[in-house]
This record gives structure tokens, sequence and C-alpha cells, in this order.
């Protein structure tokens, strides 16, 4: 019996090494390809966080995954002590009694104590992504989904754009697509991701997202900030973000939304306070409205990709 148990013991540090070997590999991937914002060949875990909100949402994983990892290893030296020692060799008269008040008290306090531990951060980071009232914004964005592809509005600057997928309507990767995504400074890994007008905000600087659609239903989410809310016909969501690392992030619509679902990507540039700046005064003279209810300029070439 204990050789077993020490076998399984091995087998369950063998596979912690394994997972953790992997994914200092592939770190060491990300930075050598020079990755920011997307995820990695392989990946295992989260992408690297770019704000505050990620990195608790982080934490709060491997929290979870050691707790699992914990209760499920526990629970399987029990069934292999069990196997080993009551099976009808080794116990042959087996016991009769029903009933344990220990054990049963054990049991129904230790998972009251585990959740109790999963509630302290998980409601604390629902508090931090929720409570708007203690969220005091730099600058608001409002975003909205249209099938298939979002418009942005920076009201308080009057800026209106709608952005696109680079490389719209080529189903595989070309000489095309290498062409449209250098042009714009994108790397090959960016295809799918890479749009040609990108969100940009300031470093370390609180950005409220205002959310809607004008269609159907679609959801705008940057994994590396931790943010991710629906986009509905009718209704203003908001999520925020405060990125503390400059690059280019990426996230895709995560709500079903029709054949060309797939083909919305979300780009976010964060930069010093002084590129944005410089941004802005040109995108104040090529996107500058003072109609924030404009019609969206790109819808016909929006829905050419088949």
């Amino acid at each position: 019996m204990k050789s077993g148990v020490i076998k399984c013991w091995s087998r369950v540090f063998g596979l912690a090494a394994l997972v953790a070997g992997a994914s200092a590999l592939q770190a060491a991937a990300q930075s050598e390809e020079g990755r920011v914002g997307q995820s990695a060949p392989w990946q295992l875990n989260f992408q690297e966080p770019a704000t505050q909100m990620m990195a608790q949402i982080t934490d709060l994983h491997q929290l979870m995954l050691l707790i699992m990892a914990v209760v499920s290893v526990f629970v399987m030296v029990l069934l292999v002590i069990v196997i080993m020692r009551f099976n009808r060799k080794a116990n042959p008269t087996p016991s009769k009694f029903t009933h344990n008040s220990l054990l049963e008290f054990v049991w129904t306090a230790v998972p009251v104590v585990i959740l109790v531990i999963i509630a302290i951060p998980s409601v604390r980071l629902l508090q931090l992504q929720e409570d708007f009232d203690k969220v005091e914004p730099d600058l608001v964005i409002k975003a909205t989904g249209y099938q298939w592809y979002w418009g942005y509005e920076y009201p308080d600057q009057q800026i209106e754009f709608e952005s696109l997928m680079l490389g719209l309507g080529y189903p595989e990767m070309n000489d095309e697509v290498r062409e449209e995504l250098a042009e714009y400074g994108y790397p090959e890994t960016a295809w799918k991701l890479a749009t040609d007008t990108a969100v940009v905000v300031p470093i370390d600087t609180t950005v409220l997202m205002q959310v809607t659609a004008a269609d159907v239903i679609h959801a705008w989410t940057i994994p590396a900030f931790g943010v991710k809310v629906d986009a509905i016909p009718g209704r203003l969501n908001q999520t925020w973000f405060h990125a503390e690392q400059i690059g280019t992030f990426y996230g895709q619509c995560s709500e079903l939304c029709g054949k060309n679902h797939s083909y919305m990507p979300i780009t976010v540039k964060v930069v010093s306070q002084e590129d944005y700046d410089a941004w802005l005064e040109e995108a104040k003279e090529e996107f500058g409205t003072a109609d924030a209810g404009a019609a969206p300029a790109k819808v016909a070439t929006a829905t050419t990709a088949n």
C-alpha cells in the first residue's frame, strides 16, 4: 500500500514539474518573439497581466488551481488507500458501522472553510471590477459592436472611427496580408488580431469603456487587461482598465454574433503620454467630428469576408 501511495505522489509531482517547465519555456518563447498582449503557441497559462485587475484574476485562478489540485490529490490518495486496504482480499470481514460524527463534521466544515477562502478574494475582485463609484476615469471611450467590426468614440475629444481587421477577405496568409500587416507595423503573428485603426490610450491612465451594440449581441474583451463585457443593443454596459505596460494588446469579439464573428478583433495600443498627445492631434484632424451619431463609414467593406 505504501509503495502505491508513493508512486501516486511521485506522478503528481512529476506532472507539476512538467507543467512548470512548459510554462517557463512558453514564457521564454513569448519573450523571444516579442509577443505582447497576445497568446502564444502551446500556451498553458493566462497572458502576462498588463493591469492590476488581471493580476488579481491570475492570482485567484492560481489559488483555485492549487485548491483543486490539493483536493484532487487528497481524494485520489484516499481512494488508493481504500482500494488497497479495504478490498475483499485484505479485509474479508468489513465493518458495519453507519455513522461517524467526527468524520461527518470534518467533511462538512472543511468545504465551508475552503469556500470562505475562495469567497474572500472573489468578492474583492468583483468589487474592483463592478464598483464604478470608486472609479475615477481619466478617459472615456465608447465601443459599439457592429456586424462585423467595432466602432469607437472618444466623446470628450470628439473623435469617432471604425476599426476593421487587417487582411479581411483572405482565408489564408499570403503576400498581400503580409504587406498590409507590415504597412501598419504589425508582425505576422498579429494576423486576425490586428486592425487598421487601433484604440490608443496613455499608460497609467484609468479608462472607462462604455460598450453597446448596433445590431446583435457582441462582447468586448482584452485578456491581458482582464476585461470582458457584453455589447447589447439598447444597453450601455461599462468596464474599466488601468494599463501599466506599454505595448499593443489584442482581443476579439467573445459573443457569437454571426458568420463573420471571427473577423472582428480588437486592438488597443498603450503608449506614453507624449505619444498619446501626438496621436490625439492627428486623430482630431482625421477622425474629428462634432456629430457623435454619424453613420459608420465602412459598413460596406466590413462585410466582405466570407
